[in-house]
């Protein structure tokens, strides 16, 4: 079985690579924290503009998930 040159394999796995980079350098640098802290922030918004949005369905929904309860 003959393995590929370099250039094959970063051709076919170079978007891996590049990930498994930058996964290192997060890590590396604590960013993962910050991160996910702007994830839960903007989570948090799409969630509350939604709530704000659609207020009648939510309290329907909510009424029936708490009577099932």
């Amino acid at each position: 079985m003959k393995m590929g040159s370099f250039k094959d394999i970063w051709n076919q796995y170079k978007g891996a690579i590049i990930g498994i980079i930058i996964a290192i350098l997060i890590l590396i640098t604590r960013l993962h924290d910050l991160i996910l802290a702007i994830v839960i922030l903007v989570l948090g918004a799409i969630v509350g503009n939604y709530i704000q949005q659609n207020k009648e369905d939510v309290k329907a929904r909510l009424k029936s998930f708490i009577d099932r309860m």
